[in-house]
């Protein structure tokens, strides 16, 4: 893990990120690059009126100097940070920077939901992660340990997930973390017998990993939603980290059924990861 992106907006949750980051940036000797998107409208940005100008070059030095202040943290002692400011006006372009720089993970700060205040669905969080062909690891508070020794896949074992399955494989390898796959299953008409899914755990993990090893790591679990059922696992496992296959710009992976997989990723005290499909 060379180098890990950090979008900044100065907020508290977005420390809680730069300080998971820090603590995998010294386990890896990863390098961090926090980014902060300045806002500024398209008009200010490329007017030629020298009164606009004065004032596009006013708040891009406020920001530096906000952003350089920010980033005067004792955690940040020993770690290779490389501040970056963009004049972007949309996080789905987050993505476009960590292609340039090679990234390899995406760590951002989210407050969750809060009442009927969902932060996740709709915000820049969720944009980052549907945009985003890296892992997006998404975070609620202070991470003090980030080995993540035990990991809760949520999958539903359909061929579809093989791809973001292996990048979870192939991440948390590097973590020596302990992988558990996850299926939930539902009532009524999605309700499946333990001769079905085991059908289908088999044609998964023989065209993953073109051996049955990881079947002793696959758990079923019953419950009325998959949301429910993914975090009442996590907590029964004692998990660090939940992680969820996406599809990207398309939404999250079909078995999130409507909106749980935001809810999954809104409702969950566990940081959650992302792997693209």
């Amino acid at each position: 893990m060379k180098t890990i992106i950090v979008p900044i907006d100065f907020s508290e949750h977005s420390e809680y990120a730069l300080k998971t980051a820090a603590r995998l940036a010294k386990k890896f000797n990863s390098e961090l690059l926090a980014l902060h998107m300045l806002e500024m409208s398209d008009i200010m940005l490329s007017a030629s009126d020298g009164m606009q100008n004065q004032k596009a070059m006013f708040f891009l030095q406020l920001a530096e100097q906000k952003f350089e202040d920010f980033l005067k943290k004792d955690y940040l002692k020993d770690v290779r940070v490389t501040p970056i400011i963009k004049h972007y006006k949309v996080f789905s372009e987050v993505n476009d920077v960590a292609i340039k720089n090679n990234a390899d993970l995406i760590i951002m700060g989210s407050q969750g939901a809060s009442g009927i205040k969902e932060f996740f669905v709709g915000s820049n969080t969720e944009r980052v992660v549907r945009h985003a062909e890296i892992p997006v690891l998404v975070v609620k508070n202070n991470i003090t340990d980030v080995n993540f020794d035990e990991v809760v896949f949520a999958c539903d074992f359909s061929e579809e997930t093989i791809e973001s399955y292996l990048k979870a494989t192939n991440f948390f390898r590097k973590l020596e973390s302990k992988l558990n796959l996850v299926y939930v299953n539902l009532p009524n008409e999605r309700f499946k017998s333990s001769i079905e899914i085991e059908k289908l755990v088999v044609n998964f993990l023989t065209k993953a990993e073109r051996n049955l090893d990881k079947m002793k790591d696959v758990h079923y679990v019953s419950d009325y939603n998959i949301e429910n059922g993914v975090l009442n696992f996590a907590n029964k496992m004692g998990a660090d980290i939940i992680a969820m296959p996406t599809h990207g710009k398309k939404g999250l992976a079909h078995f999130f059924e409507g909106s749980v997989g935001e809810d999954v990723a809104n409702h969950a005290t566990l940081p959650v990861i992302t792997f693209k499909i």
